[in-house]
């Protein structure tokens, strides 16, 4: 059952950790690649000084965010990774969760070759820990990329549908890479399933 938009259309920090164990699914023409959500990080918008949209920040690049919940905002960062958040609250208020790291289900021989350009027999123990434990390396491993910007979440290309297994711990970190963020940077706005060997990072 795919998560419609109310799921979405609700507080964002509930929100980034209700999508801990849900499945991330991106259906192209020729396969179909699948996920379990394992970590993500809550962005709060207009008062969060690590958001695109801090201060009411309103470009070409964030304007997904002041959108509808349950959209798809894709972003590129360093010139090259792309990123995948779904859009949260209700329209207007540009808040967001990122999708940090997936436990591959489905699609993995796909993904081997999307990520490493080799078959999912050829790689090493290093590269498969490194398939999909991070928000650059899962969009890449899952064929993400700016052309699903605004993409509808409850559609049938990219989507996420409601995970079986709720039996975890979810351990509450500081989010990655934003240092620049003053006070931001101490918010234990990060969230990752316990012991889930596809976390980017532990603590």
């Amino acid at each position: 059952m795919k998560l419609d938009r109310e799921f979405y259309n609700r507080d964002t920090l509930t929100v980034a950790k209700d999508l801990l164990g849900q499945i991330l699914v991106h259906r192209t023409e020729e396969k179909i690649l699948k996920g379990i959500i394992v970590e993500t990080e809550a962005y709060l918008g207009v008062e969060d000084k690590a958001a695109h949209a801090y201060g009411g920040r309103r470009t070409k690049r964030v304007e997904t965010m002041y959108g509808p919940p349950g959209r798809a905002y894709v972003y590129i960062i360093y010139g090259m990774y792309n990123c995948l958040n779904t859009i949260t609250r209700e329209e207007g208020v540009p808040q967001g969760v990122l999708i940090r790291g997936i436990e591959p289900i489905e699609g993995l021989e796909y993904m081997a070759l999307n990520r490493f350009k080799k078959p999912l027999e050829e790689l090493t123990k290093y590269q498969i820990k490194n398939l999909t434990n991070g928000p650059g390396k899962l969009c890449q491993a899952m064929m993400i990329d700016r052309s699903l910007d605004k993409e509808d979440l409850s559609g049938d290309k990219l989507y996420i549908k409601k995970g079986e297994n709720k039996d975890f711990n979810i351990i509450e970190a500081k989010r990655i890479g934003i240092d620049y963020s003053e006070e931001a940077k101490d918010f234990l706005y990060r969230f990752y399933i316990e012991g889930n060997p596809n976390v980017s990072r532990f603590k």
